[in-house]
């Protein structure tokens, strides 16, 4: 099973990458995040199709919730390496589930021990 960042859902809204990313993001191992949520519908802009597309993906995939242990790991994600909240919930929300996060920047994550990054846009 598999925590889509919120690049993968944004970026599978694009002509361009929903050959390789919708069928991940509909995939029932496609797991997401409320911090998914927040950061793709919570930026300034959004395109109405965008946030219309966005909004049909939580409506059938039940976001995992930020729980006091997501926040006590990221904190400690944050304490080691600087990285945004965003990105440090992110990355407790797959190591407390066992989840392999998917997304397009490996690179923010591939220092901590025990995560499994993946990018799926080759």
């Amino acid at each position: 099973m598999r925590l889509l960042d919120s690049n993968i859902l944004i970026y599978a809204s694009k002509i361009e990458f929903e050959d390789i990313l919708l069928p991940l993001v509909v995939d029932p191992e496609s797991l997401v995040s409320e911090i998914t949520r927040l950061e793709s519908l919570g930026y300034r802009g959004i395109h109405p199709l965008e946030k219309e597309y966005l909004e049909s993906v939580f409506k059938k995939k039940s976001p995992i919730a930020i729980s006091e242990a997501i926040i006590n790991k990221a904190i400690e994600l944050r304490q080691q390496h600087k990285m945004s909240a965003g990105d440090a919930i992110h990355a407790a929300t797959a190591l407390l589930n066992n989840l392999e996060l998917n997304t397009r920047n490996e690179a923010d994550f591939n220092w901590i021990a025990g995560l499994k990054v993946v990018n799926p846009i080759p």
